[in-house]
């Protein structure tokens, strides 16, 4: 089983409309509807690969009523925690004209001390039985900016695989707690090190804790440092879409290759392809399986020298 964290979830919206203009009024097209939040998008890839996989983090109101509704209708077990606030929602505007995608979102509960003690307590028991777990996105209010690190740990304790995909403090803080993997983004990456050489700012990332840094470099693929060496993945071409949920599947495509025990250039090659498929998807937490199949061998992965 794999785990996956979403402590901010949200229901997704996605609207589609001809072109969008700045103080203008328009007309939807299409409005698609989904629960939403990094974790629950990589738990929905990781079960439509054949992974068994189970969420948790927090939910509540009528729009946690919601969200739960639509990811009953998934393979995905539900282990969420009811909030007293509402949980928040997302919206991505999608411009046909341009292929562009302008992403609002919502801050999320306040979530409480207890709320927090009962979430603690439901993770720790289910961490026996995960092969591996995801810590992934933002902090709701309420929860101390070391709560990652906090859950690291635990994961450590437990011996359990723990993926880290966050930004900012949460990300320094869990950071040092030693994740055994983070996926942080070019200005995530470059936020934490102050460098924007990617190579370097990767390395010295993993010097601060993590095990393995996988940063994503956008179209451009993902840059690996790992004990086993430094690889580069890429696409076999620029693929232009809705970007919105891409990163996800990434870390999905991570996880599941983590799992599966496969060497680093077959874990990246399948977590490339998974992106560029979902950047073909209309809709985020999903991916095309067509082009996902099309794609696969044909992603190119180099070693790099590993030299300062």
């Amino acid at each position: 089983m794999i785990l996956t964290v979403t402590l901010n979830t949200a229901v997704d919206l996605t609207y589609r409309v001809p072109a969008l203009v700045p103080h203008a009024s328009h007309r939807v097209t299409q409005v698609i509807e989904r629960p939403g939040g990094k974790g629950l998008n990589v738990a929905r890839v990781l079960a439509a690969l054949g992974h068994e996989t189970v969420a948790t983090g927090f939910a509540g109101g009528a729009t946690g009523a919601v969200l739960r509704e639509q990811l009953a209708t998934t393979p995905v077990r539900d282990e969420l925690v009811d909030t007293a606030g509402p949980t928040r929602r997302t919206v991505a505007i999608v411009d046909n004209a341009t292929g562009d995608t302008t992403q609002l979102n919502e801050p999320g509960p306040t979530v409480t001390a207890a709320e927090w003690t009962v979430f603690r307590t439901r993770f720790t028991a289910l961490l026996d039985g995960a092969a591996a777990v995801a810590l992934c996105g933002s902090l709701p209010p309420g929860i101390h900016v070391g709560a990652y690190a906090e859950l690291v740990r635990l994961a450590r304790t437990a011996g359990v695989p723990v993926l880290l995909d966050t930004s900012g403090e949460p990300l320094r803080r869990g950071i040092a707690a030693r994740p055994d993997l983070v996926k942080p983004n070019a200005d995530e990456l470059a936020q934490l090190t102050g460098s924007r050489d990617p190579l370097r700012a990767t390395r010295e990332a993993r010097g601060r804790g993590a095990r393995t840094v996988v940063s994503s470099l956008g179209p451009e693929g993902l840059l690996a440092a790992t004990p086993e060496g430094l690889w580069r993945a890429a696409p076999p071409a620029a693929v232009k879409g809705n970007p919105t949920g891409a990163g996800d599947s990434a870390v999905a495509g991570l996880l599941s290759g983590l799992v599966d025990a496969t060497p680093w250039p077959d874990r990246l090659a399948r977590a490339v392809a998974l992106s560029a498929a979902t950047v073909l998807s209309p809709v985020a937490g999903e991916f095309d399986p067509t082009a996902y199949e099309e794609l696969l061998p044909r992603v190119k992965v180099i070693e790099e020298p590993d030299r300062p």
